[in-house]
């Protein structure tokens, strides 16, 4: 992986890494809609993977296939996020479904149910259950992705951040954590398998026993719970 003056060597990362690359493409297209080109999530993860070589410190203490792994799989999220695919009416749908669980919360004191956020909108249960898959963005979103995609998120991470955008950055955290340990048992056990297990929807329906549609409705549902608390 290094050149004899004990540099990286650009041609050997690329050929250790380039599976890894694929891998995390093919697995990031099945939760996609059919207009997003795989060659185009593998291209931009090796752009992610060359400027490892760049920005790595090897006294970080962070393994640099660990760094690597991260930065592969941010670039082709970025390139997701660059190209804007869902529709603005969809955008829009989203947040007022956000907006919806919020109120019914507040209303309620409790998490509402499916048929109650359903009623609220004014629609059949197919119908929000429709809704729900067609703006299931989460599916390509981190816990952290979630809190920096959030209207209160002011330091992305950033390290250098001004004290005060930490400790809010810090409060934001503890009340995504809050939001996850709330969601209903189905809900939370979903994003424990597909985040923390990383078992993929059909794997995860045979869990549930449901259908890999069900799943995708069930971690939409998730991140909007997670979303309203936080945003809140």
């Amino acid at each position: 992986m290094y050149t004899a003056e004990g540099k990286f060597n650009k041609n050997s990362i690329i050929e250790q890494y380039y599976p890894l690359v694929r891998r995390q493409a093919f697995n990031l297209k099945v939760k996609l809609p059919a207009g997003v080109d795989v060659d185009d999530l593998i291209q931009a993860g090796v752009e992610g993977l060359l400027s490892c070589v760049d920005r790595f410190d090897p006294d970080s203490g962070v393994a640099f296939s660990t760094y690597a792994h991260q930065r592969i799989r941010g670039a082709m999220i970025d390139e997701l996020r660059s190209r804007d695919w869902l529709p603005r009416s969809v955008r829009r749908s989203g947040r007022e479904l956000e907006q919806t669980i919020r109120r019914l919360e507040q209303q309620l004191g409790r998490v509402p149910e499916e048929r109650e956020i359903a009623t609220e909108l004014g629609m059949e249960l197919n119908e929000y259950h429709q809704l729900l898959l067609d703006t299931n963005i989460g599916l390509v979103l981190s816990y952290d992705e979630v809190v920096s995609d959030t209207p209160h998120a002011e330091t992305n991470g950033d390290e250098e951040a001004e004290p005060e955008a930490q400790i809010g950055a810090a409060e934001l955290k503890l009340l995504l954590v809050q939001a996850i340990d709330s969601l209903p048992e189905r809900e939370k056990l979903v994003m424990t398998l597909y985040y923390q297990e990383e078992l993929n929807l059909k794997e995860i329906g045979a869990v549930l026993d449901v259908t890999e549609s069900r799943v995708s409705q069930l971690h939409s549902q998730a991140i909007k719970r997670i979303r309203a608390r936080v945003a809140a």
